[in-house]
């Protein structure tokens, strides 16, 4: 069976986690503060999960999503995640993470950051721009009316086909935005952030964006 590391357990990590065992998935969460604090979040995800720290969880993932606070993503643990396919649900939010000047002056993004910390990783943006509460309730059969699109970038095809047909179990259709690079146009205070769109909007919403 395949298992998700799962490196932060916040809004996103638990419902990423929620939608991840609805769907079969065995998972392994982490937080800053350690396993003996998620007591209550294992009771309520059940037997499938198992909390642990976050070198654990990049150990024991098949792949592995990151969904901690921008201002840590180097804490992340580099050597277990070598070869895998990273998830990185990160966002930049200044008034949490303090000014990171290379990202008020464009000239990267939080998901290049990561891959250039995480090297041998295959890092793919999924899961940024949707309200946490809505990754294990929103999904629909795939062919739905109005299905509901979430987008992808990534510099691997193959790392980001992997991803697409994890968004398609969990009921979502994927939209390319293209490289890690390209990343931004679906991040805070863009057209296409935390707004519900079919593919068809979220692509005409990603074109729209201005950097």
């Amino acid at each position: 069976m395949t298992t998700i590391g799962i490196i932060g357990a916040g809004n996103i990590g638990s419902n990423v986690a929620k939608a991840a065992i609805a769907n079969g998935y065995e998972v392994v969460i982490s937080n800053s503060r350690g396993p003996e604090t998620l007591g209550d979040l294992i009771d309520e995800l059940g037997s499938k999960a198992t909390a642990a720290t976050a070198e654990d969880a990049a150990e024991a993932g098949d792949f592995v999503v990151v969904a901690v606070p921008l201002k840590n993503y180097r804490e992340v643990p580099v050597g277990p995640l070598a070869g895998k396919l990273v998830i990185d649900a990160n966002n930049y939010y200044f008034e949490r993470d303090g000014r990171i000047e290379a990202l008020d002056n464009n000239e990267t993004t939080t998901s290049q950051m990561l891959q250039e910390h995480l090297p041998e990783s295959q890092v793919v943006k999924a899961f940024n721009n949707i309200p946490a509460k809505d990754i294990p309730t929103d999904g629909a059969p795939a062919g739905s009316d109005n299905r509901r699109a979430l987008p992808i970038a990534g510099d691997i095809a193959e790392a980001k086909a992997r991803v697409a047909a994890l968004l398609d179990e969990f009921g979502f259709d994927a939209v390319d935005v293209g490289p890690l690079e390209d990343s931004w146009r679906v991040e805070r205070d863009r057209p296409a952030y935390v707004v519900r769109s079919n593919a068809d909007e979220l692509r005409d919403r990603i074109a729209e964006a201005v950097r």
